[in-house]
C-alpha cells in the first residue's frame, strides 16, 4: 500500500531525499550537544578552565545553529514533498474518474468520491509533511542515543531493556484497535458529505416542501455519528500518550534512583548522569515520535486504501479492439442487442433490440416512463456497453472505434440539462472550442436560443451562474441543443430535450434541424407524440422491448400501444 502511494511522488522524490538528509544531519548535531555539555561539566567546570568552557560552549552553539538551519530546511522539503504527492494523487484520481463509465461511477457514491479526493488525500499529505521529521529523526535518535547511553554506563542503560518491550506492547494493542475506527471515521465523513450534497442540490425542493427541519435532523444524525466515530478513534489514539508518559517517567525515576546510588559509591560522576539523562530524554522522545508515526501511518493506510480503490477500479468500457477509424455517415444498427446494468442482475433492461437507422434519418422513440428509452440511446456512444448482440455504426461494431472519435461524432442532449459556471459563450464552446461567432449564432438560431440571448444584459458574455441558475428550464434546454449542434455531429440524440419549451418553439427547432442539417442522423426521445410525428420512423418501446416501428400514420393504424399514448395526449389536449 505504502509503495503504491509513494509511486505517485514523481518529481517530488528529490524533496523526500533532501528532507531525510536534513533531518538525519540535524539529529546528529543535536546528539553532539549532550556530549559537549557533559564534557564542559566534567572537565571545564571541575578544573575551572574557563577557556575550555568557552571553547566547548562555542562548539555547542555552532552545533545548535547547524541543527536550527537544517531543521528549517527539512520542514520546507517535507512540506513540498507532502503537498506534491497530495497534488499528484488528486490529479491521478481525477484522471481516473474521467475514464469511468456510468457503471464505474455507480460503484461509488458521489459524496464518497469527493471525500476520497479531498479528506483522504489531505490525511496522506499531512502525514508526510508532519511525519517525515519524526519518522527520520526518531530511529536516528533512538539508535544513536541508545548507543551513546550504553557507552556512558552499560549497567544503567539496562533499564531500557524493560521499558522498550512494555511500550511496544502498549503501542501494538492501540494500533490494532484504532485502525478499523479510522476507516469507520472516513466512512462517516462520506455520509456527512452526502447529506450536504443532496441538500444543496435539491435546495429548491427542500424550501418548496418546507422540509428544512427534517433536513437539519438528518444532518444532525450523520454529524453526531461522525463525532462519535471520531471521538472513539482519537480517544483510543490518545491513550498512546498516556502510556508513553507512564513509561517515560518510570524510566527517568529508575535512572535517577540507580544513578544516584552509583554516584554515592563513586562508580559514576555527576556530569555522566547529567549527560546520560539528556540521552534518556532523547531516547524517550524518539520513542514517542515513532509511536505517533505508527498512529499517523495507521490513519494514512485507511485513507490510502480508499484512494487505491479508485485508482484500481477496473474500467469496464475498454478500447482493446479499437482501430484507427472514424464515423463517416452516422448509420446506426442494433442487432439482437440485450443489456442489463449488472452482470448478476436477473432481468435485462433491454431485450432483443433490432433497429436499423439509416444515415440522415430522423427517428423518434416513444414509450411509457421506465420503458428504457434513455438506456437505449446511451448504448450508442458507449456510455454503457451492451451485454450481448451487436451495435454497429456505419456497419462497424462500436467497440472498434476509439472512444474519443466515437463520442466526438455523437452529440447528446440529455434529460437533465447541465450548464457550467462561466459565461454563455464558454458553455457553448464546449461543443467546439474553436467555433467562430458566426457558427455560434447559427447554432443558436437553429436551437431557438437567439430569441432570448438578445435580451440578456451582456448577450453571449452573460454569466450563467452555478448550474445555469440565471436562465429558465426551456432556455437551458435550447442552449444545450445549440451546444450539441456546434459539435457538428454525425448523430444527434435529443433525449426529451424540448419538454420545457412550448409547442410553437419546438416546431421551429424541429424545422430548423430538418432544413439546416439534412444529412445528420437525428434520434429524438419524446413523451409527446407531436414531437416525433414527423419523423421518418418512430420506435415504440415497452418494458425494454420494441413493440412497433413505423411512421406516425402506420403506428396509429396498427399499433395499440401507440394508439393509447396518442389518445391519452389527445384527451389531455381537448381538456
Amino acid at each position: 500500500m505504502l509503495r503504491r502511494i509513494f509511486s505517485y511522488s514523481g518529481k517530488y522524490k528529490k524533496y523526500f531525499v533532501f528532507a531525510a538528509l536534513c533531518i538525519t544531519a540535524e539529529s546528529l548535531f543535536e546528539l553532539l550537544i549532550p556530549l559537549i555539555m557533559a564534557d564542559i561539566v566534567d572537565v571545564g567546570v571541575v578544573t575551572g578552565d574557563r577557556a575550555y568552557i568557552f571553547r566547548q560552549g562555542g562548539l555547542m552553539a555552532a552545533a545548535a545553529l547547524a541543527a536550527l538551519f537544517l531543521g528549517i530546511g527539512s520542514a520546507r522539503f517535507a512540506a513540498a514533498a507532502g503537498q506534491g504527492i497530495g497534488a499528484n494523487l488528486r490529479e491521478a484520481e481525477y484522471a481516473k474518474l474521467q475514464q469511468f463509465s456510468f457503471a464505474n461511477v455507480d460503484h461509488f457514491q458521489i459524496s464518497s468520491l469527493v471525500t476520497r479526493m479531498t479528506s483522504d488525500v489531505t490525511n496522506i499529505q499531512n502525514s508526510i509533511s508532519g511525519g517525515m521529521r519524526p519518522a527520520c529523526r526518531g530511529p536516528v535518535m533512538l539508535i544513536a542515543a541508545t548507543g551513546v547511553a550504553f557507552s556512558i554506563n552499560r549497567e544503567l542503560a539496562v533499564v531500557f531493556l524493560v521499558a522498550l518491550p512494555l511500550l511496544a506492547s502498549c503501542l501494538w494493542l492501540i494500533i490494532t484497535h484504532v485502525r478499523p475506527l479510522y476507516a469507520k471515521m472516513q466512512g462517516a465523513i462520506d455520509l456527512v458529505n452526502r447529506i450536504v450534497q443532496e441538500n444543496l442540490t435539491a435546495v429548491r425542493v427542500v424550501k418548496a416542501y418546507v422540509r428544512g427541519s427534517y433536513e437539519i435532523e438528518k444532518f444532525n444524525e450523520v454529524n453526531t455519528n461522525l463525532q462519535t466515530q471520531s471521538e472513539r478513534a482519537f480517544k483510543l489514539a490518545m491513550t498512546n500518550m498516556a502510556a508513553m508518559q507512564f513509561v517515560m517517567y518510570g524510566t527517568i525515576l529508575s535512572i535517577l534512583w540507580f544513578g544516584g546510588r552509583m554516584i554515592d559509591t563513586g562508580s559514576m560522576q555527576v556530569g555522566e548522569l547529567t549527560g546520560f539523562l539528556s540521552y534518556v530524554l532523547q531516547i524517550l522522545n524518539s520513542l514517542m515520535m515513532i509511536s505517533n508515526i505508527f498512529l499517523m501511518l495507521t490513519r494514512s493506510l485507511a485513507s490510502g486504501k480508499r484512494i487505491v480503490e479508485i485508482l484500481d477500479e477496473e474500467i469496464d468500457i475498454r478500447e482493446d479492439q479499437a482501430e484507427d477509424i472514424r464515423v463517416e455517415k452516422g448509420e446506426v444498427e442494433f442487432r439482437h442487442v440485450w443489456f442489463k446494468y449488472k452482470e448478476e442482475a436477473e432481468e435485462y433492461v433491454l431485450s432483443d433490440i433490432n433497429l436499423h437507422i439509416r444515415a440522415g434519418q430522423t427517428v423518434g422513440i416513444v414509450g411509457q416512463t421506465g420503458s428504457a428509452k434513455t438506456t437505449l440511446v446511451q448504448l450508442i456512444p458507449r456510455l454503457y456497453d451492451i451485454s450481448s448482440g451487436e451495435l454497429l455504426i456505419d456497419g462497424i461494431p462500436v467497440q472498434k472505434y476509439p472512444l474519443k472519435d466515437l463520442r466526438d461524432a455523437i452529440a447528446m442532449v440529455l434529460q437533465k440539462n447541465t450548464l457550467f459556471s462561466g459565461t454563455l459563450r464558454a458553455n457553448l464552446l464546449w461543443g467546439d472550442k474553436d467555433a467562430s461567432q458566426k457558427e455560434i449564432e447559427e447554432a443558436c438560431r437553429i436551437a431557438g436560443a437567439d430569441e432570448f440571448i438578445d435580451r440578456l444584459e451582456k448577450g453571449y458574455d452573460t454569466e450563467m451562474g452555478q448550474g445555469g441558475v440565471n436562465v429558465s428550464g426551456g432556455q437551458k434546454q435550447r442552449i444545450c441543443i445549440a451546444r450539441a449542434l456546434l459539435k457538428k455531429p454525425k448523430v444527434l440524440i435529443l433525449d426529451d430535450s424540448t419538454s420545457a419549451v412550448d409547442t410553437a418553439t419546438e416546431t421551429r427547432i424541429r424545422e430548423g434541424l430538418a432544413e439546416k442539417l439534412p444529412g445528420m442522423t437525428k434520434i429524438i426521445i419524446a413523451q409527446r407524440i407531436s414531437s416525433v410525428r414527423h419523423a421518418d420512423q418512430i420506435v415504440v418501446l415497452e418494458e425494454g422491448k420494441i413493440r412497433g416501428i413505423g411512421t406516425h400514420e402506420e403506428l396509429l393504424a396498427e399499433n395499440q400501444i401507440y394508439q393509447e399514448i396518442y389518445d391519452s395526449q389527445k384527451e389531455g389536449a381537448d381538456l
